[in-house]
């Protein structure tokens, strides 16, 4: 039976805000900014300004990699965007990334000529090559990689604006919506799962942007940690997505990464979120009182 009564498009959209639920405050069909709000700019040339999110965790862990790796120019000031004030529509923001979505990357290595890098996979690939590590560069082993990246950037929409929102985000529960991207969703880990049960990571034997870009999405999905929808999506049978999932987790500079630019009490972020993250020392400093 369907959820919903029956819905027929007008011959014109128009948009109602009210029918946003709960991203109603900040969804809109226009671009560009909404206020004037320079951004914060710390000592380090990179600056990046994000949130937690999977797409988020992708560069922050990608940066402690890097600086585990002995990439001391990597060294980075992180400062939260809190997406649901709108602080991505503030004009400093839509400077750097004129799309308004998290994460965005400013490279000052040269302040006279500041370098903007925005959305996940060209970021990670920018720091790849700026730093030459994390990319293969053998033409066989880079092309898998930047397939496996580019494959995680046009699913991941998938199973997070559409099984995401309509399962965990959605004023209503509508089935015909909520099985279509469960149905993908699951494609999709099956997708790893068969990759994952002949290489170790996504690219062969090598850990890779592609993992780093993966492993926030699927790996937090399959270990139940994403929309709590593992029971739902029995992610326990996808065996080789679960192991390869573990196996990054316990990897010191992902466990960093992705307590970046997060509260202080956010779930599954062992030794606790960072709303900012200006030093290697921030990860044992206590947070702040009344964080």
């Amino acid at each position: 039976m369907p959820d919903a009564a029956p819905y027929t498009p007008p011959a014109v959209w128009q948009w109602n805000k009210e029918n946003g639920g709960r991203f109603a405050a900040i969804n809109r069909p226009v671009a560009g900014a909404t206020h004037k709000r320079e951004l914060p700019v710390g000592r380090h040339p990179l600056q990046l300004y994000s949130l937690g999110t999977p797409n988020g965790v992708k560069v922050s862990v990608m940066l402690e990699e890097l600086l585990a790796l002995g990439r001391a120019g990597a060294e980075y000031d992180a400062w939260l965007v809190r997406i649901h004030e709108g602080e991505q529509f503030g004009s400093g923001f839509v400077g750097v990334n004129p799309n308004s979505k998290i994460p965005a990357l400013l490279d000052r290595s040269d302040p006279a000529a500041p370098i903007r890098v925005f959305e996940s996979g060209a970021i990670l690939t920018y720091l790849a090559e700026k730093f030459g590590a994390l990319l293969p560069t053998s033409p066989a082993q880079r092309a898998e990689c930047l397939s496996w990246l580019f494959w995680q950037m046009g699913s991941a929409p998938f199973v997070g604006g559409g099984f995401g929102h309509f399962y965990a985000y959605a004023p209503v529960k509508i089935e015909y919506a909520i099985d279509r991207y469960a149905m993908e969703a699951k494609r999709q880990l099956d997708v790893l799962d068969r990759r994952l049960a002949e290489h170790e990571y996504l690219t062969g034997a090598d850990y890779t942007i592609a993992d780093i870009a993966a492993w926030p999405w699927y790996g937090a999905l399959a270990l139940g940690e994403l929309y709590q929808a593992g029971e739902f999506l029995q992610v326990h049978g996808y065996s080789h997505v679960r192991r390869w999932a573990e196996q990054i987790a316990r990897r010191p500079a992902v466990q960093r990464g992705r307590r970046v630019n997060r509260a202080p009490d956010t779930p599954h972020t062992p030794g606790g979120g960072l709303r900012e993250r200006h030093d290697a020392r921030d990860f044992d400093a206590p947070p702040p009182a009344g964080a």
